[in-house]
């Protein structure tokens, strides 16, 4: 699949041939939802315990009489209507911290990248190099793209000066290739990748397929 490529400025830079396997699968809504549930499932922090009866050491040696002190008859400093007593039915340990195969994470990836790819909602632009950390030029740039609520995905490397611009943009975030996620491209209406982003993609989820060609 061809794609032009254009540069932060509107301008055009070339075309790029992109990996079928990669940006031109059948988009499968199942498993977009199973790879979206596990990450939100992942981000949830583990929920904390009470010590309840059972958990508490103390002692259970009957501390006063049966009858004649003018109090109730308890037996056991556990329990909870004592200071350092366990817990009556206290909220129990939930552990949120599922398991997804790594074939069904990446077929997710794919996925995602293929659907935007399908609605016209995927760009590629040479780099994402700024002269400056300027938000009001990067906004007029992208505004010539026709970006105003999108996720930008760079190389190894995120360009400084385009995270610091950014920062202040609402729904335009910024991430490195190997951060790329199938939450947050299909959180925003537009993916903008860069050469070195196609590339690394590519070289993570084709099997066996060659780097992006310039054409």
């Amino acid at each position: 699949m061809k794609v032009e490529v254009k540069t932060l400025a509107g301008s055009s830079a070339g075309d790029i041939e992109l990996a079928d396997e990669v940006f031109a699968i059948a988009p499968r809504a199942d498993i977009l939802h199973r790879v979206v549930t596990w990450q939100l499932e992942k981000r949830r922090a583990t929920a904390r315990a009470a010590r309840e009866r059972g958990d508490v050491d103390r002692t259970g040696k009957k501390f006063g009489r049966q009858k004649g002190s003018g109090s109730a008859r308890h037996g056991n400093r556990a329990a909870p209507q004592f200071i350092g007593g366990g817990k009556a039915h206290g909220p129990r340990r939930r552990d949120f911290d599922p398991s997804l195969n790594k074939k069904i994470r990446a077929l997710g990836l794919k996925c995602a990248l293929s659907a935007k790819a399908q609605e016209g909602k995927l760009l590629v632009v040479d780099n994402l190099a700024l002269e400056a950390a300027k938000t009001k030029v990067l906004k007029e740039g992208l505004a010539k793209l026709g970006v105003s609520n999108g996720l930008f995905v760079d190389g190894s490397a995120v360009d400084v000066n385009f995270a610091l611009a950014s920062r202040n943009l609402h729904k335009v975030d910024v991430l490195p290739a190997v951060g790329a996620n199938v939450y947050d491209i299909l959180n925003h209406d537009h993916l903008v990748l860069t050469r070195a982003a196609v590339a690394a993609l590519e070289a993570r989820l084709a099997r066996g397929a060659a780097p992006a060609k310039e054409a």
